[in-house]
């Protein structure tokens, strides 16, 4: 793609004010269920689901948008490792990937992060959306927009 990514505006370090960046590096205790160089992945304390995880990165994004491209993959490879572990030892029935970007799309906590929630049948939970309708014409406008 000819955007420039997110890569090329690195600038990686940690944010001496920032809670994640502080659990993510052994600062505050976590429940920690996986730990390496860049990341560390925790219990959320305020779950959805039992096995609630959340992956966090040991250096400072705020958002996908600042987060370099290797930095986000690897966030997911981890989140799918944590998904098939979950799959195995907690029996879960499914898993939502969950990552929010600003206010108004949920996000709480200005440091990139990855959740990995654990579903099961009848949890109670309801982490969808409700399917809006489009015209052709706002989808043609979109993609135009895009390009």
């Amino acid at each position: 793609m000819p955007w420039k990514k997110a890569a090329e505006m690195e600038t990686t370090m940690k944010d001496t004010n920032c809670i994640f960046c502080k659990i993510a590096n052994g600062e505050i205790p976590s429940r920690t269920l996986y730990e390496d160089e860049r990341y560390r992945v925790i219990l959320d304390l305020g779950p959805a689901t039992k096995g609630h995880a959340l992956v966090l990165p040991k250096e400072h994004f705020a958002s996908i948008y600042e987060i370099p491209e290797d930095w986000a993959a690897g966030a997911v490879k981890i989140g799918q490792q944590i998904a098939v572990r979950m799959k195995e030892r907690l029996h879960t029935d499914g898993v939502n990937l969950v990552q929010n970007n600003g206010e108004a799309a949920g996000q709480t906590v200005p440091h990139f992060h990855l959740h990995v929630i654990p579903r099961y049948q009848n949890d109670g939970q309801h982490i969808l959306w409700k399917p809006g309708k489009a015209s052709d014409a706002e989808l043609d406008e979109i993609v135009e927009a895009m390009k």
